[in-house]
């Protein structure tokens, strides 16, 4: 009795555990749902514009400590001003008044227009049909478990870098099947939950799918046509991105334009999008993109004649006892010696990616490529054979073109279309902030060099004017 009473007990006890471990489960998945769904909603109206009130009092606190404590007295001829006196202190003053007007101006185009949202030009629909293709080892996003370097044995080298080297770029051999190395199916069809500052491009969930397309899994040891094995050689995606299914919004429940994402903070889809900034209260998209690249300029040219300026004057103080040091200027100094830093390194960022046609989203699926070339190469190569990995690099950029380049969807041709598609194609529209941003934000020319779907192809199968 006694051990059917001991049996007993142990039953309930492993009850008690399972129940308990349910419990906890539940309260998980509850507080998952409840995480998921506030993450679904808008950020509040007041909290997105906060930043834009806070750098309006940064810009009206730089004018009163400028011009009040810094200038005034120069025009008044006080002591211990700079020396040039009367004339000194009022062209200190029209200059950075100017300065401060183009930046004023500048920043309030960026956060007034609209960088326009895509239901005011799509319709609701139901999801199209969706075609899921199967996922590899290679379309994963996650990091490749390459291990140690294991060198391929001699006649294997020997046989791999011949077929490699004397490959004929114009092939007719058909593609061999992809291997995606610059995104993931995964990614695809995760939520847009997961979509804030930093877009994704999510089709219809996989669960809505009409039917798969059975694509052969492709043995990483098999030949690709230049003759190198299949996990040795560059695969760009093979996500057909243009299609609707693929640019279907499951929040907005539409299919968006190209290059239109959803933005969480905002809670709607944003017509090229490019990032949420918080420092004018919204995202910056097709249509004040331009009108954010000018602020740039502008918010430089203005830091650094108040940070040069007031550091000219400090130095010059130095010769006196402490005392004569105003510490409001001091403040101001490190204000926009800090914002300086930041504005030319937003700027830098932006130019180069305006210069390539892309956007910061866009930008993210070519990095995540290059780091998987890298992962591959270290399969390939020793850590130590630079060399080797450079001249297999240019052997893949011979097969396929550059990967910012001609791999990338919507470069135009050369960094001046790139530019003139964003700023305009007057020189002065390339510095104010006048005229409107050029095009309607819905429709953009693809690169040839693509598909009509969207996938990336050889050099072999571009136009003959292209090779």
């Amino acid at each position: 009795m006694a051990a059917k009473d001991h049996g007993h007990g142990r039953k309930t006890h492993g009850g008690a555990d399972a129940s308990c471990c349910g419990v906890i489960e539940e309260s998980a998945a509850r507080s998952r749902a409840r995480r998921e769904k506030r993450m679904e909603k808008p950020h509040p109206w007041v909290l997105l514009k906060l930043t834009v009130v806070v750098t309006l009092g940064i810009m009206g606190y730089a004018a009163y400590v400028y011009v009040g404590r810094f200038c005034i007295p120069m025009i008044r001829d006080n002591d211990g001003a700079i020396p040039g006196g009367r004339r000194t202190g009022i062209a200190f003053v029209v200059i950075f008044a100017l300065l401060g007007l183009m930046m004023l101006w500048t920043y309030g185009m960026a956060v007034f227009i609209s960088p326009g949202k895509a239901k005011d030009f799509s319709e609701k629909c139901e999801p199209p049909p969706f075609r899921a293709p199967i996922q590899r080892w290679y379309d994963s996003t996650s990091e490749i478990n390459t291990g140690p370097f294991i060198p391929i044995p001699a006649e294997e080298a020997a046989q791999y870098q011949g077929n490699y080297d004397h490959s004929n770029q114009n092939s007719t051999i058909p593609s061999a099947p992809s291997i995606d190395l610059s995104d993931n199916t995964q990614t695809q069809v995760r939520s847009d939950t997961n979509v804030g500052v930093t877009d994704a491009l999510p089709p219809v969930q996989a669960a809505k799918a009409s039917h798969e397309v059975n694509q052969p899994q492709a043995d990483e040891y098999q030949s690709a046509p230049n003759g190198a094995p299949m996990m040795f050689t560059r695969r760009p995606s093979t996500t057909p991105v243009l299609l609707p299914e693929y640019r279907y919004c499951s929040k907005c429940k539409f299919v968006k334009p190209l290059r239109t994402h959803h933005c969480r903070a905002c809670g709607t889809c944003i017509l090229k999008y490019d990032h949420h900034c918080p420092w004018i209260g919204q995202c910056v998209g097709a249509h004040n993109h331009k009108f954010f690249i000018h602020f740039l300029q502008w918010a430089i040219l203005f830091c650094l004649w108040t940070l040069s300026t007031l550091v000219a004057n400090i130095v010059k103080s130095g010769q006196f006892p402490r005392d004569d040091i105003d510490p409001q200027q001091i403040a101001i100094v490190a204000l926009s010696g800090l914002f300086l830093l930041f504005t030319v390194s937003l700027f830098g960022t932006h130019l180069r990616l305006i210069l390539l046609n892309w956007t910061t989203v866009e930008s993210l699926n070519a990095e995540r490529m290059k780091e998987r070339e890298s992962k591959v190469l270290s399969r390939l190569h020793a850590w130590y054979q630079f060399g080797a990995k450079r001249r297999t690099r240019k052997d893949w950029d011979a097969e396929w073109g550059r990967i910012g380049f001609e791999g990338n969807l919507w470069w135009l041709g050369s960094a001046r279309k790139n530019w003139e598609a964003v700023m305009g194609d007057r020189w002065y529209q390339w510095i104010l902030p006048i005229g409107r941003t050029p095009g309607d934000g819905l429709t953009y020319p693809t690169n040839p060099r693509f598909d009509e779907e969207g996938r990336w192809r050889r050099r072999s199968e571009w136009p003959a004017e292209l090779r």
